[in-house]
């Protein structure tokens, strides 16, 4: 299940005594320990880049995702000037803290935005500072450095990673040079503030794989290969989908439907699209295609579509979970096992309830904040292409660590 669904920020976490990004406001003198994401609206090299969206998710979720799925923390912060931050912040379960415009500039300092956010919450004890910009990191990640100050005792932990390069500088005649050297890059650190200063001090070492660095547009792309190989993407693990629900009006086609000279109702599909489909069925995964009883395809073009693409076509109601609980009851799945594939409100339920779920790059809002997956194609131009690439992408994943995990029992 998605962090997002689990610990959104409306009435009901209020009713039940706990603060939206919080797992308990801790009590009987232990200390209380923070996550804080600092996320100003202000960038020059790519303008709000924090809620940019990177693989289908905000740059920003990857982090909040990890940090709430660590159950490590009291309490998840972001630290933020703008008003789009604050909105996603809120979507994904995390606490807001409001900066001040004095710390809000270009020359504004991290430290200086820390120090203001701990001035305010006297309350907790253990900050944990993650960079927005490290979409990598995984829960894993997170418990094993805060364990170095909950457990080994240390006041500051910085997290590194080792980066080999060659680095040239021109010297004199006669003078011996280095070639090689190392970085170390700064993902998060965490601070104990029952000492004044960073105390005794500790680095956790991050694997380079799990490293990205992205300052202008160009890093991107790169960022997102990186990403879908390497990020982190909620407790249910997306790889053991067997079968995919997917919406025809919005999704498949564009969502509209033709009229012939002789009122013959007609449906544009993308090549790219129902290539993706047999993709997916190549992999034994079973795709059933929806047609909604609120915009429906007539019957000549679902049977068109059935018989184009081997895909059964079902007619669903205005609340498609309703319909779809007994068809994966008797696959004898779980929703974990299932991918959904909407565009609108109506999809919501569907959307939260799927291991893995999508929405085209056009959808609305509310659809876009349910889904696990943003698609940078729109409907019916290449979105479920896209998507069903996705889900390939993650049981390539599943059958390496599968495989990881069988030379790791054979050799111990």
């Amino acid at each position: 299940m998605d962090s997002r669904k689990r610990r959104s920020p409306g009435d009901e976490a209020e009713q039940e005594g706990q603060r939206p990004g919080c797992k308990q406001i801790r009590v009987n003198g232990k200390r209380h320990v923070a996550a804080l994401i600092l996320a100003r609206g202000g960038s020059k090299g790519i303008p709000l880049k924090n809620i940019k969206m990177l693989a289908g998710v905000p740059l920003i979720g990857w982090v909040l995702r990890a940090a709430l799925d660590s159950d490590m923390f009291d309490s998840v912060w972001v630290s933020t000037d703008h008003d789009e931050i604050e909105k996603v912040a809120k979507s994904w379960g995390a606490r807001v803290h409001r900066r001040s415009p004095e710390f809000s500039r270009d020359a504004s300092t991290s430290l200086e935005a820390i120090q203001e956010f701990a001035r305010l919450n006297p309350h907790v004890d253990v900050i944990c500072n993650i960079q927005a910009t490290s979409p990598c990191l995984h829960p894993k990640h997170v418990k094993e450095a805060l364990q170095m100050i909950l457990q080994q005792g240390y006041d500051s932990v910085f997290s590194v990673v080792r980066r080999h390069h060659f680095r040239w500088k021109e010297v004199k005649k006669g003078c011996k040079s280095t070639h090689k050297t190392y970085f170390i890059f700064f993902l998060c650190f965490l601070v104990s503030l029952t000492t004044c200063d960073i105390g005794k001090v500790a680095y956790y070492e991050m694997p380079p794989e799990h490293s990205v660095d992205i300052d202008v547009d160009i890093d991107w792309p790169v960022a997102e290969r990186r990403v879908l190989r390497y990020g982190y993407f909620g407790r249910v693990k997306p790889e053991v989908v067997k079968l995919m629900f997917c919406c025809v009006s919005g999704c498949l086609t564009d969502g509209r439907i033709y009229l012939s000279a002789s009122g013959e109702e007609m449906v544009s599909v993308n090549t790219k699209d129902t290539m993706g489909i047999r993709m997916l069925q190549r992999e034994d995964v079973e795709v059933v295609l929806l047609t909604s009883s609120e915009d429906p395809v007539a019957k000549t073009a679902s049977d068109n579509l059935k018989k184009r693409m081997g895909c059964e076509v079902v007619l669903v109601g205005q609340e498609p979970l309703s319909d779809l609980k007994s068809m994966v009851k008797q696959r004898n799945l779980e929703w974990k096992d299932v991918a959904y594939m909407g565009n609108d409100k109506a999809d919501i339920n569907c959307l939260n309830q799927a291991g893995l779920s999508a929405i085209p790059g056009d959808a609305p809002v509310v659809a876009i904040n349910a889904a696990k997956y943003t698609c940078h194609s729109v409907g019916g131009k290449g979105a479920v292409r896209e998507f069903a690439e996705h889900i390939l992408l993650q049981k390539e994943k599943a059958r390496s660590q599968m495989e990881q995990d069988r030379i790791d029992r054979s050799s111990s």
